[in-house]
């Protein structure tokens, strides 16, 4: 058995608690009390109370129409979450979204990396590639991501010019498409087929991949129509197979010398644009859609003390440094705005994986046993608002990771597929643009706190693709 023996652990020894219910009808009654009666906040809550207990036993959705088993563990403490990061213990097969994986149809045929376990010859070599290819093009971040945010704010002023308030998320999905496009192909979507459609045609193909993990969010339909129409069956790539082709076809037209060098180390040329599409619109674009939504309204939370905090520190280090990846490393406010977003509300909710072997977990409190093949699932949101771990954890503290103290706590942020303070490579799932995202979220506080002293702006309930931000006044620097 992995680790140590559980009866001569420091922790006691608990038996995992929680039921699975009666076989079909206990997946579909958590499935409900999951997305209609409860929610998923107050589902997991509720388990932990009742079970006085971070680790426990449930059904995930979507349940049994989809998925062949929708048994899991949950691990939702600070403690027992990492395990999933384990690969030696927990495989990553086919886990990217949850317990089902979506038809092959959607990715050409190819399991993209993301489904891959490391212990497949083919993850190595797609993330090497992936690393080499961002070394490559990192000249390239810091001025096109410039040249994508002063078109951002152009829009955004010129909105709030019109209509006196100014929709962040569309313009932020816009300039996003055409960063991620731009990045590797070296054109625009515009030059392309694509055109302006980009940023809803990569939201409707990954929107049918995660449909039988959501919900369609619309209150007028009732909660059985919904669960019918997108629990009970996957919905089919036919839907979105054009589409994809636009995706596919500009990406193998354009990025050539991109699919060049994957020849070049052996990966094939449309095997490597399949997973360039699904790195691009489902990784990097799909990332930033939720996330940048996602900063900008705990910002607008933290008000004008902490914007003119913000101000200061990124003007300073400017003046002397440049924005460049120097001057983004001093500014300790900046990065810990960044970390904190990460941490209270990050972008990917869930993490699975299957247990390789019989292994010992433990909690703050106590050690379990995990079986060899059953299912691992962790909700990040209760694992990073740990109340063991952090002080105020369900409050956005902007400063929360600055100083000594605050570098301590940066191993406890997992958006990544790993702690913050690890760093990814071939052999692990940690994201292989894990430091590109962190650089995005700077450069982003960056440009804005550089063209405004303050702003406001109102934010919705996080839809999946983000919380909808609107932009309610933006107050030029002098």
């Amino acid at each position: 058995m992995s680790t140590s023996n559980p009866l001569l652990s420091e922790l006691p020894h608990r038996e995992i608690p929680g039921t699975y219910g009666p076989a079909f009808f206990g997946p579909i009654k958590d499935r409900y009390d999951y997305f209609y009666c409860q929610g998923r906040e107050e589902f997991f809550k509720s388990r932990i109370q009742k079970y006085d207990s971070t680790v426990f036993r449930t059904n995930m959705p979507p349940g049994p129409f989809i998925s062949s088993n929708s048994k899991v563990i949950a691990v939702l403490d600070a403690v027992s979450f990492p395990i999933l990061f384990n690969t030696d213990k927990v495989e990553k097969k086919d886990v990217f979204v949850g317990t089902y994986m979506p038809h092959l149809d959607f990715y050409g045929g190819y399991r993209p990396l993301a489904y891959l376990d490391p212990s497949e010859p083919q993850h190595k070599a797609l993330k090497s590639f992936l690393f080499a290819l961002f070394t490559s093009l990192h000249r390239k971040f810091i001025p096109n991501f410039q040249s994508c945010l002063f078109e951002l704010f152009t829009n955004l002023e010129n909105e709030i010019s019109e209509k006196n308030i100014a929709d962040f998320n569309t313009n932020s999905e816009s300039i996003s498409f055409d960063f991620v496009f731009n990045m590797f192909t070296e054109r625009y979507p515009s030059e392309s087929p694509i055109g302006s459609s980009g940023p809803e045609i990569a939201k409707r193909w990954v929107t049918l991949q995660l449909a039988p993990i959501g919900t369609l969010g619309n209150k007028y339909i009732p909660s059985f129509i919904d669960d019918l129409l997108v629990h009970t069956v996957q919905l089919p790539f036919f839907l979105v197979k054009s589409d994809y082709e636009k995706l596919y076809h500009a990406f193998y037209a354009l990025a050539s010398s991109v699919l060049d060098q994957a020849e070049k180390v052996g990966i094939r040329r449309g095997e490597a644009c399949h997973n360039l599409v699904f790195i691009s619109a489902f990784n990097s674009f799909g990332g930033m859609m939720v996330l940048f939504p996602t900063l900008i309204k705990w910002v607008a939370y933290g008000g004008e003390d902490l914007h003119r905090r913000l101000a200061e520190e990124i003007r300073a280090i400017v003046k002397t440094s440049g924005v460049s990846f120097i001057g983004l490393e001093k500014m300790a406010l900046t990065k810990s705005v960044v970390y904190e977003t990460l941490r209270i509300e990050p972008p990917v909710p869930y993490q699975y994986g299957r247990a390789k072997e019989d292994l010992v977990i433990n909690s703050h409190d106590a050690s379990f046993v995990i079986k060899k093949g059953e299912m691992i699932f962790g909700y990040q949101p209760l694992a990073t608002k740990d109340p063991k771990v952090f002080v105020n954890p369900n409050e956005f503290v902007a400063d929360r990771f600055v100083g000594e103290e605050g570098e301590k706590l940066k191993k406890y942020v997992y958006w990544s597929n790993g702690r913050e303070t690890d760093d990814p490579t071939p052999d692990d799932k940690q994201c292989p643009g894990k430091d590109l995202v962190i650089l995005w979220c700077r450069l982003l506080l960056v440009e804005f706190f550089l063209r405004y002293d303050t702003f406001t702006a109102e934010s919705g309930e996080n839809t999946g693709f983000g919380p909808p931000v609107k932009i309610t006044s933006l107050r030029k620097a002098n």
